[in-house]
């Protein structure tokens, strides 16, 4: 027999506290390496494209691991496969500011921390989706992604900060330690519950194709994954866009620092995406989601090419393009966990979680490959980088419409 979970009310409520506490422990170091990306490609002598790479394998890994870690909360306890993940995130951070020289231990060590977030992000979502019903699922999901969305904000400039006092190596141990205190919340005050047996007539457990069929649900996840790309893509590189335009440009004293800009961004964003979901229940899922994805398309289409002109004009396009890009992903996640069937929500979210993180490993790629054959960091190739990921956006909006998704319960339109 399943073992009982905590009520929907007080256990419940407690539950939500504690996992959104813990995502912003495991978060606070997500951040670091983009910060950092500018210094470390200088130690390193790293090329565009094995910086790329560093930023990319990290949801490369996750792309891997996830639709493994988060399917098998459709058969275990959840809790065991999040506590997994944590520790795998403790690791690869504790490794990564120990034994970390280069490009090779760099990316495996990357690789690892990707591994610990692909058996952490969706499965602390599935710990949550599993204690309340279809009518608070989307906020739910909202304050899961907001919590997520402040601390890895705030890793931006506690990064740079941290390793201004302490050197980068210690701000990376600091990652691992915050993401140890998260093990500990989620390990000594979250209730065990382990899911219903399956029937026969569920399918296997790693049968994704009665997911991919079902559209409502798989529409969203297929914006989820050029989302997160143009979202990879921007906080991969956002801070160094901004030091070359500040460098190109001659704007170094009282100014706003790159690592700064792209906290406020993060942050901005976090909000627009709480806005974006409050939305969406009003005016209709469907509707925000495309609306939100043209001003994308179009703040793509000029962020390199006007951008690199001036340091405060790439200063508001990079916020205004962040807070667009923030705006609907609250909205693709809930859409695709509330238009799931129960039995397979964990396969739906390991699915979404796997197409959305493809694209968050393409994203740096993208731009590192487009910088190098473009031939190194100029406007020209600034502007190519960002119209690629515009050109991509464009193709998964008509992806989109094509399907035409359902909105949720109670929505505008349903």
């Amino acid at each position: 027999m399943p073992t009982e979970g905590p009520t929907r009310t007080t256990s419940g409520a407690r539950l939500v506290a504690i996992v959104c506490a813990a995502q912003i422990f495991v978060q606070i170091g997500a951040g670091f390496w983009p910060a950092l990306l500018p210094q470390m490609m200088q130690r390193w002598s790293l090329s565009n494209s094995e910086a790329g790479w560093i930023t990319a394998i990290f949801f490369g890994a996750y792309m891997v691991a996830v639709p493994v870690l988060v399917t098998l909360t459709d058969r275990i306890d959840g809790k065991r496969v999040y506590l997994f993940g944590v520790a795998c995130t403790v690791a690869g951070h504790l490794m990564f500011g120990l034994f970390a020289d280069g490009f090779w231990s760099a990316f495996f060590t990357r690789a690892l921390a990707g591994i610990g977030w692909a058996g952490t992000y969706m499965t602390g979502l599935k710990l949550l989706a599993d204690q309340v019903d279809s009518k608070l699922m989307s906020r739910a999901v909202t304050g899961h992604a907001a919590s997520i969305g402040i601390s890895g904000a705030v890793s931006y400039l506690l990064g740079d900060v941290l390793a201004d006092q302490f050197g980068w190596r210690w701000t990376f141990v600091f990652a691992s330690v915050t993401a140890a205190t998260a093990w500990t919340m989620v390990a000594l005050s979250v209730p065990p519950k382990t899911p219903a047996p399956r029937t026969k007539a569920q399918g296997a457990l790693f049968d994704f194709r009665p997911v991919v069929r079902n559209t409502s649900a798989f529409a969203y996840s297929v914006v989820y994954c050029v989302h997160t790309l143009e979202m990879s893509a921007l906080r991969g590189w956002g801070v160094a866009f901004l030091a070359f335009v500040a460098g190109s440009t001659g704007v170094t004293e009282g100014t706003l620092s790159p690592a700064l800009v792209v906290t406020v961004m993060a942050l901005l964003g976090t909000f627009a995406s709480v806005l974006g979901n409050e939305a969406s229940i009003r005016f209709g899922r469907r509707r925000l989601v495309a609306t939100a994805m043209i001003l994308s398309i179009g703040f793509a289409a000029i962020l390199g090419f006007a951008g690199s002109t001036g340091y405060w004009l790439a200063v508001f396009l990079v916020i205004a393009y962040g807070v667009v890009v923030w705006l609907d992903s609250s909205s693709v996640t809930a859409g695709a966990a509330g238009n799931a069937e129960p039995a397979r929500r964990g396969a739906t979210l390991a699915v979404h979680s796997t197409l959305g993180y493809a694209g968050g490993f393409v994203g740096p790629l993208v731009v590192g490959w487009t910088l190098d054959l473009a031939g190194g960091m100029s406007p020209m190739a600034w502007g190519l980088a960002f119209l690629a990921v515009a050109v991509l956006m464009l193709i998964a909006l008509a992806a989109f419409l094509i399907m035409r998704p359902a909105n949720l319960a109670g929505e505008h339109g349903r």
